[in-house]
């Protein structure tokens, strides 16, 4: 099992919904929780995307040099950005973090966001948009050059001529729970992530992501997001799980749940429907708790528990496939450690990762003729 952990660049605190306790996330503080990533052993975190984060590659950029081994799972955004500028920006990255890159494609679920950064494409558009950019993206960084045309993407001579350290490109981590977002997953990803629905749920993503890849003669790795609340006994954790949510009322909740009503992402609606909008029955599954999606996009589920009981909760999951597990809690900087404390001992965490050596490129002369 690999373990990540989260860097929570749009904000932290002690409770939802609220103000109070909560966190400037500063770079001394972002730094803080990268170093206790760094040196307890998780494989490496996850930086979030959009417009109310700071901008993950810029952070992960800040925070590589500060650390040893971790990987840093940055997003590629389809439609933000080119696949050839995406390809050098993971080139690089790549190479001067001696192989910690992990790629994290984002199609994304919100039209309003996705509007105001001039995507005005529909749910399926935007997924063939997808399936072109990572088509090139590939070439780009496994042939010398690249043509391609597509109904979205024209490329013309395309070429990265620093190459990445992993081969044949740095792994593409993705996630969607629509059909065409399987089939993308399918064709062209390393990890097909879920977010932590019932484990019946992810078992039928498992299956279905499974036999599309062996139709196309691949073989997939699979990875699930989720929270945790791991406390030393049961009660104490079903007790941290309500005080998280105890400023959390039903005018928080309604404004949530309406921003979520507008999204077109499938794993969104699917997210909030474990819970729809009530706190009556937040336990959807033994130690599943939606609390957390009340008032938070994205990742919604916590598993609640003593330790004995989260890792075997854990274990059930990587009992169906799943071999990467995005671990995160509130604050993240402390449940980083408690986390590590609690569950390492349990599980068959697997040791941090041996990096490829650098690639070294030899030029006959100092800078290259024509570079611009």
């Amino acid at each position: 099992m690999q373990l990540l952990w989260f860097i929570p660049t749009h904000g932290d605190g002690r409770y939802l919904g609220t103000a109070i306790g909560g966190r400037s996330v500063t770079f001394a503080y972002m730094l803080q929780i990268a170093r206790a990533v760094d040196d307890l052993g998780y494989t490496g975190a996850l930086l979030p995307t959009g417009r109310s984060c700071e901008d993950a590659w810029i952070v992960a950029s800040t925070l590589v040099t500060h650390t040893r081994q971790m990987r840093f799972l940055v997003a590629v955004r389809p439609g933000l950005v080119s696949p050839g500028v995406a390809a050098r920006m993971a080139a690089t990255f790549d190479r001067l973090s001696e192989g910690r890159l992990l790629i994290n494609v984002v199609t994304g679920g919100d039209p309003v966001e996705l509007a105001g950064d001039g995507v005005h494409l529909n749910h399926d558009d935007r997924y063939r948009l997808t399936d072109e950019f990572l088509t090139v993206w590939r070439q780009l960084l496994s042939k010398p050059n690249t043509d391609f045309q597509g109904d979205y993407l024209r490329i013309e001579g395309g070429k990265v001529l620093f190459p990445p350290v992993q081969k044949p490109h740095p792994p593409l981590w993705f996630g969607g729970s629509s059909p065409i977002a399987h089939e993308i997953a399918a064709k062209h990803v390393d990890v097909y992530l879920t977010w932590g629905e019932p484990p019946s749920a992810v078992a039928e993503k498992i299956i279905t992501v499974r036999r599309l890849a062996e139709a196309r003669g691949r073989t997939l790795r699979f990875g699930i997001r989720l929270h945790v609340i791991v406390r030393e006994t049961a009660s104490e954790a079903w007790e941290t799980a309500e005080t998280l949510i105890r400023y959390v009322d039903e005018e928080a909740i309604a404004t949530a749940q309406n921003a979520y009503a507008r999204m077109d992402s499938e794993g969104q609606r699917r997210m909030s429907q474990l819970h729809n909008g009530s706190r009556a029955a937040l336990e959807i599954s033994p130690n599943l708790w939606a609390g957390v999606g009340l008032v938070r996009g994205g990742a919604g589920t916590a598993l609640v528990g003593d330790a004995d009981t989260v890792a075997r909760r854990l274990l059930e999951y990587r009992d169906l496939g799943i071999e990467t597990f995005i671990l995160s809690g509130y604050p993240h900087l402390e449940e980083a450690y408690r986390a590590a404390e609690l569950l390492f001992p349990r599980l068959p965490v697997e040791s941090a990762p041996i990096r490829p050596q650098p690639v070294q490129v030899l030029a006959p002369f100092g800078e290259i003729v024509a570079h611009i």
